[in-house]
């Protein structure tokens, strides 16, 4: 917990105490999804955080102080939410601009059904480490991913999960990632050092999530669901209502261009749908107040054939609302039960109980997932379990780069697999799963992104066999000491505890 977000005169809850906001949240989320089969987790996120004010203020924590909590993790997330806007703008205006109908396009005629969904999720891969943010490649890149898998007739929940696997792998490995440079920026390690010890999970993670979606192309899904009838209709709809070329492409190349020379997620989107918005206008013959309302409300057609009005039919900034709105009621959330120590004293709980480099390594993966799971934030999860865990590595002499990794693999990668985290809710608004509308059978692209959930598993085994985790080198423990953290013997277990607390 950083000092901006600490009570001077807070005390720690005991374990069941600060279980007990946690529990109850989740329970109601579950009678929300499974009793009432109903997909909006938001009233239950906010009782969650109604109950974690009132545990505080109970304990004599002023409501001010867990407000200013509340607020403080919402602010440290508003760029995130301001990425969210500019992908809803960029949906809608793409669509008008012709860019996502001809990448579905020429995908329709290019890809071979049978290598699609291994496609899919290698292509992810690459537009995210180029452009740093899996949101901006999930919104874009695999939008139009969605409409060619659609036109190959292969079920929403196999091409979303290629497509996060990718997404979100290729956001883990990229220097411009915000969540790469806050795993290294917490744990004290450099970002290149950081990014080369990923690989040891990162590459067999990719390589297994290659194989079975190579698999199921080949032996499952073309054999049954192809449907070369619908492609056509697809490919030819998309020609009657647009202009199909290079030139519709622009603002795609534009973005990864900008992104390559190292300039932000935020004005690279941002310039992508200023140029979306003028090939819409002048190459597409789309008026200005109709890319505005795009850009608004998202982009609108009736061509008379289902499967194009369904992938089109998408976008603007209102799109988004479903899915900012649960990101503020999470985020809050999270901030109250930061606030209020619960979390911390949860964390702490789990660090005094685990000894050896091996049940600190799995401890820390599964801290993050389930600080991912119940604070809604892929931040918090990172930052947190960070700053808590990293005295135990350094009192046992191995490196943080383990931290950062693990961090990584149970932050970064588990968000888009929890529907009301907020990657899970921005992946099923921007790939327009249908949660929403009681479609909860594609909830399953949560099992099918296979890269994101075998790369945590791949670590836990290496930190059972020691496998790829080095211990801390002479450089490593001179920076420790530059910056005045103590190496402190093993031994000495609740003086590890005491170190995580300050």
């Amino acid at each position: 917990m950083t000092e901006a977000t600490k009570t001077p005169t807070q005390t720690l809850p005991s374990l069941p105490l600060a279980l007990l906001p946690v529990l109850l949240t989740l329970g109601l989320l579950a009678v929300q999804l499974f009793y009432y089969n109903d997909f909006t987790p938001h009233i239950p996120l906010a009782i969650g955080l109604a109950i974690t004010a009132v545990l505080g203020v109970v304990r004599g924590q002023k409501w001010p102080d867990i407000r200013e909590g509340v607020f403080h993790v919402i602010h440290v997330a508003l760029p995130s939410i301001a990425v969210l806007i500019v992908v809803g703008m960029i949906i809608g205006v793409w669509i008008a601009s012709g860019t996502v109908p001809t990448l579905i396009y020429y995908g329709l005629t290019l890809l071979n059904p049978s290598i699609f969904l291994a496609a899919a999720m290698v292509l992810c891969a690459v537009v995210s480490l180029s452009l740093g943010t899996s949101w901006g490649t999930v919104g874009t890149v695999g939008l139009a991913l969605m409409g060619i898998g659609a036109g190959f007739g292969i079920p929403m929940y196999w091409t979303a999960g290629a497509v996060v696997s990718g997404s979100f792998f290729g956001d883990k490995i990229s220097p411009l990632s915000d969540t790469t440079n806050l795993a290294s920026a917490v744990t004290g390690v450099n970002v290149f050092d950081h990014i080369k010890n990923m690989m040891a999970t990162t590459l067999p993670a990719m390589l297994i999530a290659l194989v079975i979606y190579l698999a199921v192309g080949f032996l499952v899904i073309e054999p049954v669901e192809t449907s070369f009838g619908a492609i056509e209709a697809i490919t030819t709809g998309l020609a009657t209502r647009f202009q199909i070329s290079w030139i519709a492409l622009l603002p795609a190349l534009l973005v990864v261009t900008l992104a390559l020379r190292r300039i932000a997620p935020l004005p690279a989107l941002f310039s992508g749908v200023v140029v979306g918005a003028l090939v819409a206008i002048f190459y597409q013959g789309v008026g200005l107040h109709d890319v505005f309302t795009f850009a608004q409300s998202g982009f609108a057609i009736d061509t008379g054939v289902a499967e194009i009005d369904k992938l089109l039919n998408a976008g603007g900034i209102q799109s988004m609302m479903w899915t900012i709105s649960l990101m503020l009621i999470a985020l809050g959330f999270g901030g109250a039960l930061e606030r209020t120590g619960c979390l911390e004293a949860i964390i702490l709980s789990i660090i005094s109980r685990t000894k050896g480099f091996a049940a600190v390594q799995v401890s820390a993966i599964g801290t993050s997932f389930a600080t991912n799971l119940v604070a809604g934030d892929p931040y918090i999860s990172i930052a947190l379990p960070g700053r808590m865990y990293a005295p135990l590595y350094r009192g046992m002499g191995y490196s943080t780069l383990n931290l950062s990794r693990g961090i990584e693999e149970g932050g970064t990668l588990m968000s888009p697999l929890i529907p009301w985290n907020a990657g899970g809710a921005f992946v099923i608004s921007a790939l327009g799963l249908g949660i929403m509308d009681g479609q909860l059978v594609n909830l399953l692209y949560i099992p099918l992104a296979f890269a994101c959930w075998t790369a945590p598993l791949i670590g836990m085994l290496y930190a059972v066999t020691g496998w790829f985790s080095p211990r801390a080198n002479d450089e490593e423990r001179a920076t420790w000491k530059k910056s005045n953290e103590d190496i402190m013997d093993l031994s000495d277990h609740e003086h590890l505890v005491t170190a995580a607390k300050s």
